[in-house]
């Protein structure tokens, strides 16, 4: 991948080296093995934590990486072009971390975020029901108060990292009807009452997998509530900003590793004498791929920036989302249009990219949900 970045310090210069070495190192020469046999790779997943890149937007003095956002991102895109099962690793386990970090109390900061960021915890993001997806506040989850604790009952759905993780972030009703109903506690794998459904057969991202996460009578300390009552929904949607940019970035990757490679089939491939990136059908389809990436890239920069600002960025993220995806389809789709009958056998992985580029236009909020957040704050 060769992209011209501006980053805010030599640092993070010397950050990305890093992540680049370890992408062509251990994850690039894996990526196929594990996703052939729908395994989770989690001892590469901890390499890349005990490197410190599973926390590298949060704080130095619990152990993350306390870089800004922006410089995450591009680490997050570069990970997302080698393998984006592991790169969704990486952003899950973020918004996992998110609740804790941001509106936990000092003492569960100081209890539970060292093991959280150095990378040996791997953490889950309990948000969603089988009637409760787009409409987060509807969910049905419910979390009893029992003595010094809680008492948790329901099924979660989608959730990555399922039977992988050692914490999970589970959002559970508390209160009465809607979005002030809803808190937020911190579960750790394996607590008795916790069941584990058979992973989903996906599309795609195989090496991660996805499975719902069942809940019966599931006791977590009160202790384990991560700031008030009531605070769910707020915590939810803050992870999910944050979440919508590392999806933006991971599908910036995933078509930048598109275009790249089509671009060398390209020159490689010969049909009537020459070079079929030399005809205009080809190479001005390659270029405009080209731009589209870069301006994906940088939509989702500039609301990083916003939010390093210390700015509202909620909006920009939607647009970073929305736009980075469904480029990111369009690319993947016409990578595998350039490379004809090659595209679309595994023997290339152009048809990977493709049918992981369709997950980002789902996952983190739906395209959909992302055009109704934005039209709903234009001015």
């Amino acid at each position: 991948m060769k992209v011209q970045r501006i980053l805010p310090t030599e640092e993070a210069a010397d950050l990305l080296g890093l992540v680049r070495e370890i992408a062509d190192g251990e994850l690039a020469p894996h990526v196929d093995k594990f996703e052939a046999a729908h395994e989770f790779p989690r001892e590469i997943v901890r390499t890349l934590g005990r490197a410190g890149l599973l926390s590298l937007p949060y704080p130095e003095e619990y152990g993350g990486g306390g870089q800004p956002y922006e410089v995450y991102l591009q680490a997050l895109e570069e990970i997302a072009y080698h393998w984006f099962g592991v790169a969704e690793a990486v952003n899950v386990h973020n918004l996992a971390c998110f609740g804790t970090a941001t509106y936990g109390t000092p003492a569960q900061r100081e209890e539970l975020l060292p093991g959280m960021l150095s990378g040996e915890l791997l953490g889950a993001y309990c948000l969603s029901e089988a009637e409760a997806g787009s409409d987060a506040a509807s969910l049905t989850t419910r979390a009893v108060r029992d003595d010094d604790g809680y008492r948790i009952t329901g099924t979660k759905s989608w959730v990555t990292h399922a039977g992988h993780a050692d914490f999970y972030n589970v959002f559970s009703r508390t209160g009465g009807p809607g979005a002030r109903g809803l808190s937020c506690l911190v579960v750790p794998g394996g607590t008795p009452g916790m069941v584990i459904h058979e992973p989903e057969r996906k599309l795609g991202v195989w090496s991660n997998p996805t499975a719902q996460v069942g809940f019966d009578g599931v006791r977590v300390p009160a202790g384990r509530l991560i700031g008030r009552e009531g605070k769910g929904f707020l915590i939810a949607m803050g992870a999910l900003d944050c979440g919508r940019l590392g999806i933006a970035a991971c599908a910036v990757g995933i078509a930048q590793a598109a275009v790249d490679y089509a671009v060398r089939y390209a020159k490689e491939r010969r049909q009537f004498g020459q070079r079929i990136i030399s005809f205009q059908g080809v190479g001005f389809l390659l270029a405009d791929l080209a731009t589209q990436i870069a301006a994906a890239r940088a939509l989702t920069l500039a609301a990083a920036r916003l939010k390093d600002a210390g700015r509202p960025y909620s909006l920009e993220a939607a647009k970073a989302k929305l736009f980075a995806t469904d480029v990111a389809m369009k690319v993947t789709t016409d990578a595998v249009q350039v490379l004809g009958g090659a595209g679309y056998v595994s023997d290339h992985p152009v048809e990977r990219w493709m049918r992981e580029a369709k997950l980002l236009q789902i996952v983190e909020g739906t395209n959909q949900i992302q055009r109704l957040v934005i039209s709903q704050g234009l001015d």
